[in-house]
């Protein structure tokens, strides 16, 4: 096993790794920028250094100062995280060059799977199925429509380099294709460095599954069933279960065998998920493969009692898995909330400022993952994740209780957050049924509706202003001054209670 592990990332993953860390008896050593001074991991790891400024790439996005940190302290491996440069092909190759161990796959496996057209066209080879469309880059406009014409519309214009949402156009006819083409030309070359794009057969309403694997370096796989990621937000995920209670046993066998295919197609080491869209007959196709960590990984560790990050560790030291498939089996359920600092009312803008109020819920079942804690910042250089909230209960019924119930503890002031609409969620009765797919939050209108604090039923503004109106008579009546300031308390009262 290894000695020392740097980390080089930030927030809630490098927590989440620090802890592995110890008790693994291994040193961490975190980084952290001019922007984290205030961060938990800095407090738990047994070294932190400073890397560099507020902004990623004069920090957490530095591979070369990275790396020289990592030889100058002794560290013989490197853990990325997710984000950053846990896919990022030529980070790796230099760690791989400078003979530190890089807690994930190898670089070959991050290029093969990195590009989305090779990816597709390897997984067809090996029995995934894959999503009809083209499985090289789009020449021409031209060509391009004769393509979608032959495979019909809509589709969907992807990038070839691209993920997270980025680079993404619907098409539904001939009529759109030249200027969505050129828009997400555009839009991928300034995401990725390259405006290659394909596209794929677009499947409405779709659910999105995936299917979590470990591969070792001796050649043994294994999964550990699926996530369901469904519910979205600008393509992005903002809850997460495990098991889906949409799949059922003959396709949890048939897409996780699928998901082994994947894996052994590219010689996959470490832990790594393959991604699915199902419709509503249960058909799977693949959409892409993640070579790192996942953000909802907590969900898979509850049922499984697998650590995934102890396992990352573990075969990256060159250990063969400690763990065979019979030794799996589902048990209970476990739901995950992302809390964002970020509007729902306002686009989910992001929102900043010192955590003044932070108390996180507990009891059985519960876990929270975060990097922050009482006076922490949150900053506008990163991304707004502040904390995951994993519940696990017997049954999906009872951990989405479980999880209301979280909720309502979880105390945040200081910056705007989504904990109201995750609420609102939880008591949607399609949620509760399990009757949604990716584009739940637009079906729904749930941007449309508010929660009351007290009885989690919607009200209007209207409402809110009548309780602002009385809140005012109130405090007159009693010659109260507790109001932020005359200018802004109308504003102030009508967002308390609307959220």
């Amino acid at each position: 096993m290894f000695k020392k592990i740097l980390i080089a990332n930030r927030g809630e993953i490098a927590v989440r790794i620090i802890r592995a860390c110890k008790e693994l008896n291994i040193k961490s050593a975190a980084v952290y920028s001019e922007a984290d001074k205030t961060s938990l991991h800095i407090r738990l790891a047994d070294e932190a250094f400073l890397i560099g400024g507020a902004k990623s790439s004069e920090s957490y996005l530095d591979g070369k100062k990275i790396i020289e940190l990592a030889k100058k302290i002794g560290a013989d491996a490197i853990h990325p995280g997710y984000g950053f440069f846990s896919e990022n092909y030529s980070f790796i190759k230099n760690v791989e060059k400078e003979k530190i161990e890089f807690i994930g796959p190898s670089s070959k496996s991050v290029s093969l799977m990195g590009n989305k057209t090779a990816a597709r066209t390897l997984m067809q080879k090996n029995n995934v199925p894959i999503v009809p469309g083209i499985t090289t880059p789009i020449k021409t406009s031209k060509i391009g429509k004769l393509q979608a014409e032959e495979i019909g519309y809509p589709v969907l214009l992807k990038a070839v380099s691209g993920g997270g949402g980025i680079g993404m156009r619907v098409v539904y006819n001939s009529k759109e294709f030249d200027e969505a083409l050129k828009s997400t030309k555009r839009e991928a070359k300034s995401s990725f460095g390259s405006d290659e794009v394909y596209f794929e057969k677009f499947i409405e309403n779709p659910k999105h599954i995936e299917v979590q694997i470990l591969g070792d370096k001796h050649g043994n796989y294994i999964h550990l069933f699926e996530r369901e990621c469904s519910i979205q937000r600008r393509h992005q995920k903002i809850i997460e279960e495990s098991p889906s209670s949409f799949v059922d046993e003959e396709t949890r066998s048939r897409i996780t065998e699928a998901a082994i295919n994947a894996a052994k197609a590219c010689k996959y080491q470490n832990a790594g998920t393959i991604e699915f869209l199902m419709d509503k007959d249960k058909n799977f196709y693949f959409l892409e493969m993640n070579t790192r960590l996942q953000v909802e990984h907590p969900v898979t560790e509850l049922i499984t009692g697998v650590d995934l990050v102890k396992q990352q560790i573990r075969i990256a030291s060159g250990l063969k898995l400690n763990i065979n498939q019979n030794d799996l089996s589902i048990h209970g359920h476990s739901l995950e909330c992302r809390i964002y600092a970020e509007d729902p009312e306002d686009n989910f803008l992001p929102s900043t400022g010192k955590l003044t109020n932070f108390n996180i819920p507990a009891g059985p079942g519960i876990r929270v993952d975060t990097g922050f804690e009482d006076g922490s910042e949150i900053s506008m250089y990163y991304d707004p994740l502040i904390a995951k909230l994993i519940c696990w209960n017997n049954d999906r019924n009872s951990v989405i209780s479980r999880m209301k119930r979280a909720l309502d503890e979880f105390e945040i002031t200081g910056v705007t957050h989504n904990i109201n609409f995750l609420k609102l969620i939880m008591n949607n009765k399609k949620f509760i049924d399990g009757k949604f797919d990716i584009n739940f939050i637009d079906k729904e209108k749930l941007l449309d509706k508010k929660l009351d604090i007290d009885n989690n039923e919607p009200i209007t503004k209207e409402t809110a202003a009548f309780i602002f109106s009385a809140l005012m008579q109130n405090e007159k009546n009693q010659k109260i001054s507790s109001y932020p300031d005359d200018n802004n308390s109308k504003n102030f009262w009508t967002e308390q209670i609307y959220e």
